[in-house]
């Protein structure tokens, strides 16, 4: 069975795809995105996935890949096509190559068009295409920079993306309408620009008459991605915390674990968002907890000490978790969620004031 999920940045519109092996649960990501590797690395974490490979479909001209960083925090390799010209890659990757990840496979492609190096990655049943910019939902990628050329453009997917099954999903690596899917016989039939009757000189004289602008993050993307997203003078890596050992979900929340807090007390600020019936329950609450139910913390957020970071608890986990997105929306910076709440905490023996014995 595949692992498959499609992940989205809104700032880029940029699809990030997941794949994986359930049977060995090793992963591969195709176009990961700078500013989301906290994201997906938490998701391939949480999945139990060895992630093995970060694959680009091409040198993005409009974000920066996340290849390097993920590199970084899990040890995966890069790939991407041996035609981008880009340089710090594992692995440069040729036409009929195969990317192994477990008992699955990604066939390579060679797609140019939109870049010269350009590659679109084909599932091993020929059941799913991950075509980069080259084809995207009733459209193309542009032609205009970056050695683009419509001819090629055209001939790259009349000759290897349409020459798939019909049945084949295609994967973009953008959309900007909140389309997420098309097939091989959805574009053949109804592409404006490439499908139908539609001919070459067609789509190059479309083509050469788009007069669209350059994409504003051209000139900081096209640098790091030719690295391979390596930070350098117009990209930096995001800053971790360091207040705390802290764990970042892909829901979106930072957790600290039980065992820290209750070591650390004296640095923190413990902000109980139960019930005042719960708080003095049969649970109890931890020592020197601040209570502020969360159906207040909105309006009363301001009323908490601002001189340490503070980690949100509550009866299981969820009310806290959100008083943690609150408070980030009020200006709070060093915050975490205690994950398990206040049942966690029991259940593993930790002192409380209150509560039953």
């Amino acid at each position: 069975m595949l692992v498959f999920r499609q992940l989205f940045d809104p700032t880029s519109s940029t699809y990030t795809y997941l794949l994986g092996c359930s049977a060995t649960k090793e992963a591969l990501l195709i176009d990961p995105v700078f500013e989301q590797v906290r994201r997906d690395a938490a998701l391939v974490t949480e999945l139990g996935l060895n992630l093995l490979w970060t694959l680009d479909t091409h040198v993005h001209a409009d974000h920066v890949t996340g290849a390097w960083l993920l590199k970084q925090r899990l040890g995966s390799k890069i790939a991407l096509a041996a035609a981008s010209g880009a340089s710090g890659a594992d692995r440069l990757l040729q036409d009929g190559d195969r990317v192994e990840f477990g008992r699955r496979s990604l066939e390579v492609r060679a797609t140019p068009g939109h870049t010269s190096g350009c590659v679109t990655y084909v599932l091993d049943d020929e059941s799913m295409a991950f075509t980069g910019d080259c084809v995207m939902i009733r459209g193309s990628g542009r032609t205009d920079f970056q050695q683009g050329d419509p001819r090629a453009l055209y001939r790259s997917v009349r000759s290897r993306i349409f020459s798939l099954p019909e049945g084949c999903l295609l994967y973009p690596a953008h959309d900007y309408r909140g389309l997420t899917v098309s097939s091989v016989i959805e574009e053949k039939k109804f592409n404006p620009r490439l499908g139908g009757e539609v001919g070459e000189n067609d789509y190059v004289g479309y083509m050469k008459n788009l007069d669209l602008p350059h994409p504003k993050k051209i000139d900081e993307a096209v640098p790091a991605n030719l690295r391979c997203g390596q930070p350098g003078n117009e990209t930096k890596a995001p800053a971790e915390p360091d207040w705390a050992p802290l764990r970042f979900t892909f829901g979106g929340v930072w957790e600290v674990e039980p065992h820290w807090l209750e070591e650390n007390l004296a640095k923190v600020r413990v902000l109980d968002v139960r019930e005042p019936a719960e708080f003095q329950g049969p649970l109890g609450h931890i020592g020197g907890a601040i209570l502020i139910p969360l159906g207040e913390l909105a309006q009363r957020a301001a009323e908490l000490p601002k001189d340490k970071p503070i980690v949100a608890v509550c009866r299981a986990g969820s009310r806290s978790a959100q008083a943690t997105a609150i408070l980030q929306k009020a200006g709070v910076k060093d915050l975490a969620n205690l994950p398990g709440g206040m049942l966690r905490w029991r259940a593993e023996g930790r002192s409380v004031e209150g509560g039953a014995a």
